[in-house]
């Protein structure tokens, strides 16, 4: 595609998104719309259909990536205890099963471990703050690091205990309840009922009302709307005295239960995945009949064990949960053409061009071929009619071909051996299944890349958008990050639109993202596998790029929710030449390379690394490492050459081998309890 073309693309991207934004805003914030929900809708399809061609233009800010507008002035940020991770999904069973096989690869006994589903709410997730039982904060998800706090509002709320039943020493000191705010169907009806009856615009639909509620400022508000709420989960602060005797998802629940949180009485225990299966699509045909409003079900590995072996995929989805998202649209026509984009990591980024055909509402000209080996595996080629399919906020994707008997076929599809933007030859990781350009000076990569710098969810350079980025580039005035904090008023105005106004807004707008801090400028940097939640998770635990550029690839794995893949990409990224000039340039630029960091816990274990693997006597592997860091010590999830001690249970598998291998000492239960308990009385 031309690069006029994208250029198009790129600034109608930008005009739907400012009318998309400005309309949650007056709904959202102001309670007040603007746009029906038809023209709202509308425009959120274009946009979407743009992202598809355009995977680049999919901003953290986009309108496409989350519901509701941004926080009301006076709504606190509030960070959560532990990030709040997001869930992969599958659409059908075969999808379900490949979840399993993939798991299987790691442990195999999660086919005969059993599974937990729960109905999957659309609602506003939340997290609950309990310290000794007592409901000291709650904040809604945010960008699952840091949310807004709500505290006020989710106190109305009189399923919610202010405080937990059961004695002080069998509730943790400090946990978080994670769970869903929803608005019962019946009493969606008889709010907007209520609202017509005062001449007050009704709400579209309940997870609009809920979420709307929510976030008021005056809690009297949030006290006259019907909300309820169910838990589903939650997490132990580090350094509890408490341990609970839980080792099932069931178990969990039923202690959150006990501890007189609601929770969703249609959560079911499974034996395999064929039970799974069957309890899903009875759950779909029965979603009609409930008083609040299901889009799918969450299915969970049953012990809680196998949920730290399973890990979590690239700091933000864990791989022992999965979401089976219901009913997707789907509709058949040509595919017509399949085109490439190169984006800012110098992915090669494949999608289909269709003949427009109608799916749930929408018209769909565009979906997404994901890879080129996803595009083998499919057989999927040019001229084929095929099934493209739609769900929920999903992207539309090609599902496969419908090919008939005797039906002449073009050949197969094959990636080019040169980057189509740059021309360098593109080089395919062994392990990956996505083509690359290496070529760092690769226009499409700079202009992309510099558009991600200046993003909201990243460095935030308000006034700094696609057209004006290209502008910077054509005029020669840019080529990298570093180089916008150069730039000066005068250069700017003999570009075409800046005026002395806009040009010193500009160069202000620049001036103030030096001091976003160092998760910031790394997730800018567009580091590949590395996204806003890996970032946040990387600068807490190094806090200076310096030590981040003095660390190898085993201290990133060592990082909790960072995995092989991200920390390779890392390493790799640290190590050109041509990034580390970057960040030496936006250091003397004044740019804030560093981050706030919490003081570790003292103790008998400070400066050391644990790694847990098999199962305990007594011990989860959640008390276990609670235990551990308590005293000072820090748990990983991988074993390296940087390893300590191994905590070793029944069962162990190849984290014990590699231990050996390594020479790395091994301990038991009653080990690792008796170097604390040795400690404890030394003091």
């Amino acid at each position: 595609m031309s690069s006029e073309a994208t250029l198009s693309a790129a600034a109608r991207a930008a005009e739907l998104r400012s009318a998309l934004e400005r309309a949650n805003h007056d709904y959202h914030v102001l309670d007040r719309p603007t746009l029906s929900d038809a023209e709202y809708d509308r425009l959120f399809r274009e946009l979407r259909e743009i992202e598809a061609l355009h995977p680049q233009l999919r901003t953290p800010d986009s309108p496409t990536r989350r519901v509701g507008a941004e926080p009301a002035s006076r709504l606190e940020k509030t960070p959560h205890l532990a990030p709040l991770l997001s869930l992969d999904n599958a659409f059908n069973a075969g999808e379900l099963r490949a979840w399993e096989t993939r798991n299987a690869r790691i442990a195999a006994e999660v086919r005969t471990a059993g599974y937990t589903v729960e109905p999957k709410m659309d609602g506003l997730a939340v997290a609950l703050t309990y310290e000794d039982g007592v409901l000291v904060k709650g904040a809604t998800r945010g960008n699952g690091i840091i949310g807004e706090d709500v505290t006020r509002n989710l106190r109305t709320i009189r399923e919610i205990p202010l405080r937990l039943q059961g004695t002080a020493g069998a509730i943790p000191e400090l946990m978080e309840v994670r769970g869903e705010v929803y608005l019962p169907l019946s009493g969606f009806q008889e709010l907007n009922a209520r609202r017509a009856g005062e001449g007050q615009p009704t709400f579209a639909n309940p997870r609009n009302a809920a979420a709307g509620s929510l976030r008021q400022l005056d809690p009297s508000i949030t006290a006259g709307r019907p909300l309820r709420f169910f838990a589903f989960a939650m997490e132990i602060a580090p350094g509890n005295r408490h341990r609970l005797d839980m080792r099932t998802q069931s178990e969990l629940l039923r202690q959150l239960a006990a501890w007189g949180l609601p929770v969703n009485p249609r959560f079911r225990h499974l034996a395999d995945l064929d039970e799974v299966v069957d309890t899903v699509e009875h759950l779909e045909r029965e979603r009609e009949t409930l008083d609040y409003e299901i889009d799918g079900a969450v299915v969970k590995v049953e012990p809680l064990a196998l949920h730290a072996e399973l890990g979590i995929v690239g700091g933000r989805e864990p791989r022992w949960a999965i979401a089976y998202k219901f009913a997707p649209s789907l509709a058949t026509t040509r595919l017509t053409a399949i085109e490439l984009n190169v984006g800012r990591t110098g992915s090669l980024n494949p999608y289909a061009v269709l003949e427009p055909v109608e799916i749930g509402g929408a018209t769909v000209r565009l979906a997404t071929l994901h890879n080129e080996e996803d595009i083998r595996r499919k057989d999927i080629r040019v001229g084929d009619r095929v099934l493209v399919k739609r769900a929920g906020e999903v992207i539309p994707q090609v599902v496969g071909p419908v090919v008939e008997g005797g039906e002449l076929r073009r050949e197969p599809f094959q990636m080019p051996d040169h980057c189509p933007a740059c021309g360098t030859p593109v080089e395919r990781p062994a392990d990956e299944v996505m083509s690359y350009c290496p070529n760092g000076a690769c226009p499409a990569r700079i202009y992309w890349g510099l558009v991600h710098f200046a993003s909201r969810g990243a460095m935030d350079i308000r006034g700094l958008g696609e057209r004006t980025t290209q502008q910077l580039i054509e005029a020669g005035l840019v080529s990298d990050p570093a180089d916008l904090y150069g730039l000066g008023v005068e250069q700017l105005l003999g570009l075409e639109g800046f005026q002395q106004k806009s040009a010193e807004n500009l160069i202000a707008g620049i001036a103030e993202s030096k001091d976003r801090g160092l998760a910031r400028v790394l997730f800018g940097l567009g580091v590949r596998h590395v996204g806003e939640t890996a970032a946040e998770l990387l600068a807490r635990a190094f806090g200076t790029m310096d030590r981040m550029i003095g660390a190898d690839i085993d201290d990133f794995a060592a990082v909790h929710g960072i995995g092989g893949t991200t920390a390779e990409a890392l390493a790799a990224f640290l190590a050109e030449p041509r990034n580390r000039e970057t960040i030496a340039k936006l250091g003397l630029a004044g740019v804030r390379l560093s981050a706030e960091q919490a003081s570790p816990a003292e103790g008998p274990f400070t400066g050391l690394s644990f790694v847990i693997t098999g199962t305990l006597p007594t011990l989860s592997r959640k008390d276990a490492a609670v235990a551990i860091e308590r005293a000072g010590g820090r748990v990983t999830g991988s074993v390296t050459r940087k390893t300590d001690f191994l905590v070793v249970g029944e069962d162990a598998g190849s984290k014990l081998e590699k231990a050996r291998e390594l020479n790395i000492p091994q301990l038991s239960e009653a080990d690792l309890l008796a170097r604390i308990a040795a400690d404890v009385d030394r003091s």
